[in-house]
């Protein structure tokens, strides 16, 4: 059983007698359920949480995983060639991922997407991208797909995910010269809210915020390897749908 010790506290702590304060004290320190989510997601190595959870420094991701650590939520491994360390959940951990689950599809129904809209990233959309292709309907022999994002006032900006037989995709930032089968020109709002499912990929291209040249077998099944987020599918409390649907469960 986990034991919180005079370490872990601060002077700001909460009154620890209460359970939901005892595991606020754990989980609360900022970053904490995003580097979990991005472990859960199967990231392991320094560099690729870092790539989930952009927004944190490497000496702060440093830090937390050192506390999460210390916690008893993560533990360090030697990697599989010695040459780097991995971060595992541990069982404890592991009991939070439904409860991380159910907070995260709560906001997903409740907060309006205008709000998550507004706060736009195009690496950890990629980075998110990345992992939910279905590689068994996309040509089997290596392939390359180029996203090219627009959001003003910026320039846009280009990804390219690189499929090889019997490897996981890997995401670029640059152009490493490969042959592109298929460009993905969009705008970064409009491929946000369909991969999310705030709207969808059919509504954002008949409305020219999403253009797809190239392979015209992968152009047109593009809902069919480019996996939407798990949230995409829960309905949201503004949603006529779904209104409609709790009005006659009533």
């Amino acid at each position: 059983m986990l034991q919180l010790t005079g370490a872990i506290m601060s002077e700001t702590a909460y009154p620890l007698f209460c359970p939901v304060a005892m595991a606020a004290e754990i989980i609360e320190p900022r970053w904490t359920l995003l580097v979990l989510c991005e472990l859960w997601s199967g990231s392991t190595r320094f560099n690729q949480i870092q790539r989930g959870v952009p927004g944190m420094s490497p000496g702060l991701l440093s830090k937390r995983l050192r506390d999460m650590e210390a916690k008893g939520l993560v533990m360090r491994v030697a990697g599989r060639t010695k040459d780097f360390s991995e971060y595992l959940t541990t069982p404890l951990a592991d009991e939070l991922e439904p409860v991380v689950r159910q907070l995260g599809e709560w906001a997903h129904r409740n907060i309006r997407s205008e709000v998550s809209l507004d706060h736009l990233d195009a690496r950890l959309l990629m980075w998110n991208i990345r992992r939910k292709i279905n590689r068994l309907e996309l040509p089997q022999h290596a392939c390359v797909i180029q996203f090219t994002l627009k959001h003003p006032p910026g320039a846009p900006v280009s990804y390219w995910l690189v499929f090889k037989p019997g490897i996981e995709p890997d995401l670029c930032y640059a152009d490493q010269g490969f042959p592109v089968d298929l460009f993905i020109i969009s705008e970064l709002r409009a491929l946000t809210s369909a991969w999310m499912g705030h709207s969808s990929f059919e509504t954002e291209i008949a409305a020219g915020r999403i253009s797809l040249v190239g392979h015209q077998i992968m152009a047109r099944n593009l809902t069919k390897w480019l996996i939407t987020s798990s949230y995409a599918g829960i309905c949201v409390s503004d949603d006529v749908g779904c209104a409609s649907s709790r009005i006659a469960a009533e």
